[in-house]
């Protein structure tokens, strides 16, 4: 496995921790509709939570959540769209960013809650 596979694996493996301890209840683990991924789909409360999780071995060249851009929103609102129809879901939709630098010794975890807006 390529390294930055290896590092974005550890990344979403240290995400769904991060969220189980925060109360979330883990739906999906790299869901695909199509040619499209969703890295964690995930509950809170009436809340359906799509999370991207971007993860680095450091911020060197921006923090991991500026490389969420417009195309992968757009995505993410269709792959939401997806998940709730062919589970038919009634719940609120919420788009959030996990960000992670990977340290030699330690990793820093930035949720970003309601990272965007759903255009629907």
């Amino acid at each position: 496995m390529a390294e930055h596979n290896e590092t974005g694996t550890k990344g979403e493996t240290l995400a769904i921790e991060f969220l189980k301890k925060k109360g979330y209840t883990i739906l999906e683990k790299n869901w695909r509709f199509k040619h499209l991924e969703a890295d964690i789909i995930a509950t809170i409360d009436k809340t359906l939570v799509i999370a991207e999780v971007k993860t680095r071995k450091s911020n060197y060249f921006g923090e991991p959540e500026t490389f969420v851009d417009r195309k992968k929103q757009k995505n993410l609102m269709s792959i939401a769209n997806a998940y709730i129809h062919s589970n038919n879901l009634d719940l609120e939709v919420r788009f959030d960013v996990i960000s992670i630098i990977i340290g030699n010794n330690d990793s820093k975890i930035n949720h970003i809650e309601d990272a965007f807006l759903s255009s629907h």
